[in-house]
């Protein structure tokens, strides 16, 4: 699955190093994921994805499943140097889906805001009009 997303310009001053990319794949890799949070252009979206777990793989495969439904997508951290070359690295969160609608709304090049091994918090201000969405996973 290819990745074409372009950077985002969220940066708080929290940059993460590079060793950061370890700790937060080894943490996602861990365990099953819910959707704790999901704002889409100031409208709460978190309870579509009530009742799903998410399993983040070591070879990017991300999984949806509920009782019903099984989605894949894919997932990917990166450094992100668009900050005009500083010194400071942050990272992308990368997630994409083909399918369905409200799964395909998740895919993005999100900037990590924190994160711990139990809990990562994302967002995303649009280029185009400036909003700001916000996702956030939490291990079960």
């Amino acid at each position: 699955m290819a990745f074409n997303f372009s950077c985002s310009s969220y940066d708080d001053g929290n940059a993460l190093d590079n060793n950061s990319i370890s700790s937060v794949v080894t943490a996602m890799n861990s365990g099953t994921w819910r959707i704790t949070k999901y704002i889409d252009s100031d409208m709460n979206e978190t309870a579509d994805f009530s009742g799903y777990n998410f399993t983040f793989t070591e070879n990017n495969i991300l999984m949806a499943k509920n009782s019903t439904d099984e989605i894949m997508g894919s997932w990917l951290v990166v450094t992100d140097d668009s900050n005009g070359g500083s010194s400071s690295t942050y990272l992308d969160f990368i997630i994409s889906f083909s399918g369905p609608v409200k799964f395909i709304k998740l895919s993005d090049d999100w900037d990590i805001k924190s994160s711990t091994s139990a809990k990562i918090e994302l967002i995303d201000i649009s280029g185009g009009n400036g909003e700001t969405d916000y996702l956030t996973f939490e291990k079960n």
